[in-house]
Order: C-alpha cells, then structure tokens, then sequence
C-alpha cells in the first residue's frame, strides 16, 4: 500500500529528528560525554522513532478502512500487534 507523502508528514518530521538523536548520541558517546545524558537521547530517539511507526500504522489503517481492503487490513493489524 502506498501512502501519500502529506498523510504521513508528521511522522517524516519526527524520524528526521530521531536521527538528529541519534547523530547526537553518537558524538556524545565518541565525546565520552556523560551516560545520564546519552541515555535520555536514547529514549528521547526511540519514543520518537515509536510515535512515528504508530503514526504510520494509523495512516495505513485509516486507508485500509476506506478502500475495504481486507487482506491489507489483517497485515496491518499483524503490524500493529508487533509495535505494542
């Protein structure tokens, strides 16, 4: 299934700054920086990385409702079920 670019902007929006995380965590840990810190940008990049996925699914969900896509509807629900 394809998904329109503006469907899932918000979610294109937050993978760039769960990389922006991680090139972060990347120079703390080559900077030796300190762990608290590179573990709150760890958990800041997955909660991003996590909304993201969950809004991609919606999105696809969302589609798969419309169109009356069964089969599309059990692999997303497959999808969802590996997320939670």
């Amino acid at each position: 299934m394809q998904l329109n670019p503006d469907d899932v902007k918000p979610a294109t929006n937050r993978l760039k700054r769960a990389k922006g995380q991680i090139e972060a965590v990347t120079r703390m840990l080559e900077n030796g920086e300190d762990c608290k810190k590179i573990l709150q940008q760890l958990t800041a990049a997955s909660k991003a990385l996590d909304r993201a996925a969950f809004s991609i699914l919606a999105t696809g969900m969302e589609q798969c409702l419309i169109n009356g896509d069964a089969e599309e509807r059990d692999t997303m629900e497959k999808l969802f079920l590996s997320l939670s």
